[in-house]
This record gives C-alpha cells, structure tokens and sequence, in this order.
C-alpha cells in the first residue's frame, strides 16, 4: 500500500478483528485482552448480526474473530453462518478447550472459515507456564479432534523468550498437522503488561529471529513482524502498520479502536450502537490521525521503506507515544546493543583504570 493511499484511507478497512467476547475459559499471563469475565453488556445476537450485515454492505474481505474465547458465546456458530452467509470469510482464533469431536464436526462444514489454534510451546512445561496448567494436553486433544474431522488450521505461538527457542518444534507440529505455523508477537497490552519482563523476548533472540523468518518462507506473521523481516518477506505483505488505514478492531462493547493493541480509552474511534460502523471509519478523529501518523525520526532510516516507523502500539505500551519507532525494530535492537557493549566497556575500562 501507498502511502499516500494510507494517509486518504480506504473506501472499508480489507478486514476488521473482532473480539467478541471477554469471557475465557483460560488466564493467559499474556492475554492483549485481559480476557476472563465477560458482561451483560457485550453486543446481543441481535446487534452482531446487524453488524455484519454492514460489514458485508462494504464487501469487507475478512473478519478476525478473536476474545476472549469465542465458543464460549452460545450464539457463535449461529453468527459464523450468518457472517458466512453475508459473504464473508472468518478467520477464528480459539484456545481449543471447548473443540471436541462434535464441535470439530459442525466446524468441518463451514467453508469460509479459517481456524487458528493458540499453542504457546511445543512442550507441557513451557505451554503451561503461559496458558494455564494442564492447557498442553487439552489444546493437543482439540487438535487431534480437528485434524479428524478435516478441519484445516494453523498453530498460532506468541514469540515469547520461552517459546523461541521451540520454533522448530512447533513448525514441524503444525505440518504434521497439516497445517502452518503462525508467530504472532508479544506486545504488552492487557495482562501483557505485567508479564513483559519474564517473557518479552530478548534483543538476542528478537534479531536471531529476523534470521530464522528468512529462512522459513511457510512461517506466517501477519504484519507483526514488518519491522524485523527482510526485503524478500516484505514483498510478500505489508511495508507499514495497518491499523486506521487497512483494518481496525471492534471490542466485544461494540468500542471501535485502531487495532487490538490499542484498546484504551485515548484511541477509542467511536461506537457502532452509537454511530454506523462506515461513519466511525471514514470521519473519526482518531482513525484519520491514525492514517496521518509519521514516525519523523525514522524518515531518514535505511530500513524507513521496510517498515516506516514500525508498530504504534509498541511505541504506545514502551514510551506512552505512538509517534516514536518501534522499539523491537532491527535499527533499534542493533543501537542498544552497541550502547550497552559500549557501557561495559566503559565499564571495564574505568576498573582497569583503578
């Protein structure tokens, strides 16, 4: 995309994630959402179809359904059909524990559906140290239940610094399951924030990780990972963030923010009981900020064209400002280092000196 495209912004966003639901039936350590409880107060059936029906109106391509754990609502699959129905294709993320062989049925017979299954380590002891104990062998059970029935999916892992050194492993589960890998990146929003220091992934492995990624083509990312990856893979998807200018989020409140990251008050775009979804997209205050947003310091990078600034929603949770770089971007992670290698040579420098 163009940026002069991104600054207009589209006629619709190419896809929306929804996260229809707080409610979970799991307490990730890392969870964007904070998810457990849901709320009366959540969208109705009714609501949710009304919804749809204007997603389908702008011919969105694709709706990313997330939570919270979306089984959990009991008129979900009824709304999967009517999404699909409208036109619309799904992209579903589960935790897996509510898919058994009945459930892995009904899923087998919806055409538009993608499913992506959450693993975060490709053994119990890493796995369960993230998602909960004894979630390993549930998660496991729900993926031998939809490779039975036929159902397609991927294994989605969040790059944690317990899960990187398991990629591998994980990449070779999710062929043996038919499937692929996708990595999706830790940011520390909602319980993210207070588990960041015990499993954001380390300078080290964040830029061994641009490595690995370049060496494995099949490995899906979404546009997480735009500001590590190489000028092979960026060819292959998107150069900048997407968020106000591709796609946006909708909250199980029916709150609409720039993306998932950024559920916070301050980016809250508007209302889709207030205000039709089309006007909150085209005239809000934040989303056109959004789509005029220029990282300046990183306008004379020579990675600036590979990802033109980097993730907002890192700069928001590190420095409390989405005009800055990301601060995972391999310009960044590459300057720490020579900080730090020169401070401890200052260091050691200074002892010599005593």
């Amino acid at each position: 995309m163009s940026a002069e495209i991104a600054r207009r912004g589209l006629r619709a966003p190419v896809n929306v994630t929804w996260e229809i639901t707080r409610q979970c039936n799991m307490h990730c350590v890392h969870c964007l959402s904070d998810a457990g409880k849901g709320s009366d107060e959540e969208l109705s059936t009714k609501e949710a179809r009304a919804l749809i029906d204007e997603w389908a109106a702008l011919k969105l391509f694709q709706v990313n359904i997330g939570g919270g754990e979306p089984f959990t609502r009991g008129d979900f699959i009824e709304l999967l059909k009517y999404a699909h129905q409208k036109g619309l294709v799904t992209c579903v993320s589960t935790n897996g524990l509510l898919v058994d062989r009945s459930l892995a049925r009904e899923l087998s017979r919806l055409e538009m559906l993608y499913l992506q299954v959450s693993l975060d380590g490709a053994t119990e002891e890493v796995n369960d140290a993230i998602r909960g104990r004894g979630t390993y062998r549930k998660i496991l059970r729900a993926m031998d239940c939809l490779a039975a029935a036929g159902v397609p999916f991927s294994i989605n892992t969040v790059l944690t610094r317990l899960s990187y050194p398991q990629l591998d492993t994980l990449r070779a589960m999710a062929k043996e399951y038919g499937g692929e890998l996708r990595v999706s990146r830790f940011r520390p929003s909602g319980r993210g924030k207070q588990s960041k220091d015990s499993l954001g992934p380390q300078k080290a492995q964040l830029e061994a990780f641009a490595e690995w990624l370049e060496s494995h083509d099949r490995v899906r990312t979404g546009d997480s990972f735009f500001c590590l990856t190489s000028e092979k893979r960026r060819r292959k998807g998107l150069d900048m963030c997407g968020a106000a200018k591709m796609t946006c989020c909708v909250s199980p409140l029916g709150d609409v923010y720039p993306c998932a990251f950024l559920q916070e008050r301050s980016f809250q775009a508007g209302n889709v009981r207030v205000q039709p979804f089309k006007e909150i997209w085209d005239t809000s205050e934040v989303l056109v900020r959004f789509r005029q947003l220029e990282v300046q310091s990183c306008v004379t990078c020579y990675r600036f064209e590979h990802c033109r600034g980097g993730c907002p929603a890192m700069a928001f949770h590190t420095y409390h400002d989405v005009s800055m770089p990301d601060p995972e971007c391999l310009v960044n992670l590459m300057m720490n280092s020579e900080i730090e290698e020169f401070r401890n040579w200052g260091i050691a420098t200074s002892s010599i000196s005593k």
